[in-house]
């Protein structure tokens, strides 16, 4: 589909992520990529289907206005992130990233034309490899 891209030297600034398709579920990568970022000091906004809560951070329902948003994660198959395009361009953040099985040519497009920048990867790994 599209390549790859991999952030070098991003240093370890706190980055505001919003991330969709949060649970509370310790099985889910979206629970995990949560207590990763937490860990790793970045302030956490999760969006759900059910409200719940992660370490420090409540999980809503809600798609709130936020402020100097970084970067948004998604943990939604692409069918399922059709309804968060508006939010998502409304956020202005810096880049998207598409954790596997999230690849959506149609939102990459989107992002691309709206000057955000589209990433297919990890987040736990480029947190866990200091690439965040």
């Amino acid at each position: 589909m599209r390549n790859q891209v991999v952030i070098k030297g991003m240093g370890t600034d706190n980055k505001k992520t919003v991330l969709l398709g949060a649970s509370a579920n310790p099985a889910r990568y979206s629970f995990l990529a949560i207590n990763s970022l937490r860990k790793h000091q970045h302030p956490v906004v999760a969006i759900g289907r059910r409200q719940g809560k992660v370490l420090d951070v409540d999980i809503t329902t809600e798609k709130k206005p936020q402020d100097t948003v970084d970067t948004i994660t998604l943990y939604l198959n692409p069918a399922n992130q059709k309804e968060y395009y508006e939010y998502i361009l409304s956020l202005q953040p810096k880049r998207i990233i598409f954790n596997p099985g999230t690849e959506n040519p149609e939102l990459y497009d989107l992002a691309t034309k709206n000057g955000i920048q589209p990433i297919e990867a990890c987040t736990l790994v480029l947190l866990s490899t200091g690439q965040y």
